[in-house]
């Protein structure tokens, strides 16, 4: 993939200001950018104290520089905001970039003593019962633009912060589609994604893969209790795969549901997966059962790229990522009857018919949420604020 480098302007500079890069939709959208700058012809820098993706960043080109931006005191605050101002001018930093709240803090005082634009990405639908935490969410409105990353969160920053939909720009989080291809997946890699699951090769049960991070709102115990609630379930394995769940209570609860229902045997609880694209092709059938909204949803869009139709909770961005009968299904959130149904309808629809449907779910990733389209829209915002600048 390359991307156009009439999008830049000469002598770019591009610094993103990112708490951590380990796994996570923010982080790889991050190092995605970094690496598409430089491939574009530009230059990348990221704040960060670093993570997992470290390697991954530095192989696109672009570099790290460590600084403690994942902080919320008011001093480090203030100690990032002179840092920041320092490198914005010593490396001479065309635009700034900031994807969380608690940088956003540092990285707009310096973007303003160094004199240069600052854009955010509204990348989560953070919540605000209180008027501090509403002013405290607000730090990503007061640069000069924001950037939703779907349709669904552009609508929820206009209403909570009063904005004109001029400040806000629609730019979906893109994924590589070259590397979630399943013509790039060799079949060694799924059988090694599956016997790390401990799947056999004779094991021919469908596979129900739900991919997140272990927290209440994803819907890790909704899903083991709608399997539970299934006529179907002797020819079934639900595998939970996500990164928290050795220190997640929420585990323990699981566990006790899927003891309850009688259906130990086929939950597997794997941790995390560094072969996302090849533990797609491993299942049948991708599930989303979020009981709150998603902003973007990036496992929906992965799964559908790699040619899996998805099972999603009806809210959040994935309720217009995922077309009902078309690319996938939809379910109420937090609704286990409605789920163990629509996991019925999934099941019986047959292979040849879910097939047909992840086709379709690649067909309109590639179309809509390609890493290329999201690279081209960043890069023709970047040039309109710089352009509007004296």
């Amino acid at each position: 993939m390359t991307e156009s480098p009439r999008l830049l302007p000469p002598n770019f500079t591009l610094l993103q200001v990112t708490p951590r890069l380990d796994a996570g939709g923010v982080e790889q959208v991050t190092t995605d950018t970094a690496a598409a700058v430089v491939r574009a012809g530009g230059r990348s820098l990221v704040a960060s104290w670093g993570g997992r993706l470290e390697e991954a960043l530095a192989s696109g080109g672009a570099s790290l520089v460590r600084l403690p931006v994942h902080a919320k005191d008011p001093l480090t605050l203030a100690t990032n905001a002179a840092r920041l101002t320092a490198l914005i001018r010593r490396e001479r930093v065309s635009l700034v970039h900031v994807r969380s709240r608690a940088p956003a803090f540092s990285a707009l005082m310096a973007a303003r003593a160094a004199g240069v634009p600052l854009i955010a990405t509204y990348h989560g639908i953070y919540g605000a019962k209180s008027g501090l935490k509403r002013w405290y969410n607000a730090i990503m409105t007061r640069g000069d633009v924001v950037i939703a990353n779907s349709r669904f969160t552009a609508d929820h920053v206009m209403a909570e912060h009063r904005l004109a939909s001029a400040r806000v720009a629609v730019i979906p989080e893109g994924i590589d589609t070259d590397r979630f291809d399943p013509a790039a997946v060799a079949p060694e890699r799924v059988a090694a994604v599956r016997a790390a699951w401990g799947l056999g090769a004779r094991d021919r049960r469908i596979v129900i893969l739900l991919a997140a991070r272990w927290t209440w709102w994803k819907g890790h115990r909704l899903m083991v209790e709608a399997l539970g609630r299934m006529r179907r379930r002797s020819d079934v394995v639900l595998i939970l795969a996500g990164a928290g769940g050795e220190r997640s209570d929420e585990v323990a609860a699981v566990e006790a549901a899927a003891a309850v229902a009688g259906i130990s045997d086929a939950v597997r609880i794997v941790g995390p997966c560094d072969d996302m694209p090849a533990a797609w092709l491993a299942a049948d059938l991708a599930v989303a059962p979020s009981t709150e909204p998603e902003s973007f949803g990036r496992g929906v869009v992965e799964a559908g790229a790699m040619g899996r139709p998805v099972l999603a909770s009806s809210l959040g961005a994935p309720a217009q990522t995922v077309l009902h009968g078309q690319t996938g299904w939809l379910a109420a959130a937090g609704d286990v009857d409605a789920w163990a149904a629509a996991l019925e309808t999934a099941l019986a629809a047959g292979p040849e018919a879910r097939a047909a449907i992840g086709q379709a779910a690649r067909a309109r990733v590639v179309a809509l949420y390609s890493l290329s389209a999201m690279c081209e829209a960043t890069f023709a915002l970047y040039r309109r604020v710089l352009e509007r600048r004296p």
